[in-house]
């Protein structure tokens, strides 16, 4: 690995995005976040959108003080961003609607009307993916029903990622981590799902070339380079799914591969890391899904509702002029009791922005329980019911591939959380290893090593990944009041429905 090598990893998420100056000297890795921003959705009368070009001009300046800060040079640039949103563009390459947000409504009614043209299971035979109404196939067939002269216009399909990289460098395609959560993917091979497209008379000839993860696009394109004051970059195609970028960094030793990872940010990303997919009656029941890793892995998974309680609670008490952060947070929710009231986190009522802790109380009420009692006691809430439905999961994980889990690695933002990790560990009965919480920024900038020949592999790159970032760890306890939990969360499930 050469000494001082430098790279520009540019993570982007629902809540906040950050571009990090990344270095790589002497079997270490040191990040170094150079410029964060705000993100989120924008109402625009009855739709919400992305603000696109604001967060392209956010990244812009965030390399543009990357550049500042490096007198040496950077080696490589690479975006990861959450999935399934995208872009359509006209045949000049501009954009034709701005993207839409996943939690837009337009998608009610979409996935019952895909499943009138072709049939659920013949679906993930097809594709491999969990069925969520925010896919991209639901969100671009919306578009097909209600936009049809958009969709008659559009010359190419990109997802958010491949978009930023377009436009950094003048290059479209679509890499594979990202296209795979569109459920636009044919399962078991580099292309898109033609039967899928033909189906649904989706226009096969928007949907560009597909990439592996680390492809390396091209250079920064000359407009960027100059209003940046950098040399051409190159632009990498890094693991453009934020998901599969930290799984790539999972701290694991070689040849260790029992063991189930959680990314907990916004959503909470429960999977395991295999060779192949996993297409069976069983996958299809618990609506498991099959996204492309790095290396030709799959992440055999499911996408869950993560901290979007909490961060809705915390923006609703913020309004109400007690605007805490985190650590706050964190210690009010310790003197709350344990075990308290739970709920289902992915129910259908708590997908939605606004009033989170009104819809907390009335799901509790509604299944019996005393609602949570102040902050406090909601915080705790909602990380114990995350904690007790990694169990539900894992449980569920082992049963379908007959491969036992002792050791779970706990990643991204949630990592932080002492409380969620002792709780999950707790829940699950398993050995707890908590963090990096930078892991989609460390597996981007290690795919971007491996990418320009500064690192050889991605074993090597977990090293790194190992002996960079402190990791803690968290032993089951208190199992007798845990498997008590466990049981109510249970007989909760079966009294109620959930939208994932």
């Amino acid at each position: 690995m050469s000494k001082g090598t430098e790279f520009v990893a540019v993570d982007l998420g629902a809540e906040s995005g950050r571009v990090v100056l990344a270095q790589l000297a002497e079997g270490r890795m040191r990040l170094e976040p150079v410029h964060r921003f705000a993100n989120g959705p924008v109402q625009v009368l009855d739709h919400l959108h992305w603000d696109i070009l604001r967060l392209f001009s956010e990244v812009k300046q965030g390399i543009a003080r990357c550049g500042q800060n490096n007198g040496a040079g950077l080696a490589g640039i690479a975006v990861s961003t959450w999935g399934v949103d995208f872009a359509l563009l006209d045949e000049a390459g501009e954009l034709l609607r701005v993207p839409y947000c996943y939690r837009d409504p337009r998608t009610e009614g979409m996935m019952d009307r895909v499943f009138a043209r072709m049939p659920r299971d013949e679906l993930f035979r097809h594709t491999g993916i969990q069925f969520m109404p925010l896919n991209s196939l639901y969100q671009l067939y919306a578009t097909a029903l209600t936009e049809p002269k958009v969709l008659d216009a559009a010359a190419t399909f990109l997802m958010i990622p491949d978009l930023l990289n377009y436009w950094l460098s003048g290059v479209k395609s679509c890499e594979l981590t990202i296209a795979s959560t569109s459920q636009l993917l044919a399962v078991d091979e580099q292309a898109w799902a033609r039967p899928v497209l033909d189906r649904l008379a989706l226009p096969a000839s928007v949907f560009p070339e597909l990439v592996a993860p680390g492809t390396v696009l091209g250079a920064l394109h000359g407009t960027v380079a100059d209003a940046v004051a950098l040399p051409e970059v190159p632009i990498i195609a890094s693991a453009a799914h934020d998901t599969a970028a930290a799984v790539a960094a999972t701290p694991v030793l070689p040849g260790n591969d029992q063991f189930a990872y959680i990314n907990s940010g916004t959503w909470s990303i429960i999977g395991l890391e295999l060779d192949a997919p996993v297409i069976s009656d069983s996958s299809l029941e618990h609506n498991f899904t099959n996204e492309r890793g790095v290396g030709g892995k799959y992440m055999y998974r499911k996408n869950n509702m993560g901290l979007w309680l909490l961060q809705e609670c915390r923006r609703e008490w913020a309004g109400a002029g007690q605007s805490l952060g985190y650590a706050e947070l964190t210690e009010l929710a310790a003197r709350a009791p344990v075990c308290g009231p739970i709920v289902e986190p992915d129910h259908e009522s708590f997908l939605a922005q606004g009033a989170m802790t009104p819809r907390i109380a009335a799901f509790c009420r509604a299944t019996g329980q005393t609602p949570p009692d102040g902050i406090g006691a909601t915080v705790r809430c909602v990380l114990e019911s995350l904690a007790l439905k990694y169990r539900w999961i894992i449980d569920r994980l082992e049963e379908t591939t007959g491969r036992a889990v002792p050791v779970v690695h706990l990643m991204g933002g949630g990592s932080k959380s002492s409380l969620l990790c002792r709780a999950t560990a707790n829940a699950t009965g398993r050995r707890v290893i908590a963090g990096p919480a930078e892991a989609t920024v460390a597996g981007n900038v290690m795919l971007q090593a491996i990418a320009t020949g500064h690192l050889d592999a991605i074993a090597q790159g977990r090293a790194v990944v190992r002996d960079s970032f402190a990791l803690t760890e968290y032993e089951p306890q208190d199992r007798e009041q845990w498997e008590a939990a466990y049981k109510r969360f249970l007989a909760m499930r079966e009294s109620t429905s959930t939208w994932l």
